[in-house]
């Protein structure tokens, strides 16, 4: 038996209201919070939170000598289509050139890496 239920993945970023726009837009879902603090329960997953971090540096990606600290899957059914809309909501391409593969990389709007898996 677990001894817990996953209850929220966090992101700490300097603006809450921000990137719970950018990820309600990638993936549905209403903001709810405050200045410091909004949750996004998404409709097919679980919640995504987003806490303010006034000195929040994004993980440099790809960096040999440090680390990504973690990254979400995000399935897509059209990569190319899924991208566009990535993009238009404020998404960086990190590792996008490789078009054979079923994933793409990206930043948000945070920086934090994310990818579109057609998976």
């Amino acid at each position: 038996m677990p001894l817990a239920t996953l209850g929220a993945i966090v992101l700490d970023c300097p603006d809450p209201h921000a990137l719970a726009a950018f990820y309600a837009g990638l993936l549905g879902g209403t903001p709810e919070g405050d200045d410091t603090w909004i949750d996004l329960k998404t409709p097919a997953g679980p919640t995504l939170a987003f806490q303010r971090a006034p000195g929040h540096v994004p993980p440099a990606w790809p960096a040999p000598d440090a680390s990504q600290q973690f990254h979400l899957d995000l399935t897509v059914e059209d990569l190319n289509t899924s991208e566009k809309h990535a993009l238009s909501l404020g998404a960086k391409p990190l590792d996008t050139e490789d078009t054979d593969r079923t994933w793409r990389v990206y930043a948000d709007p945070a920086g934090h890496p994310f990818c579109l898996c057609a998976c």
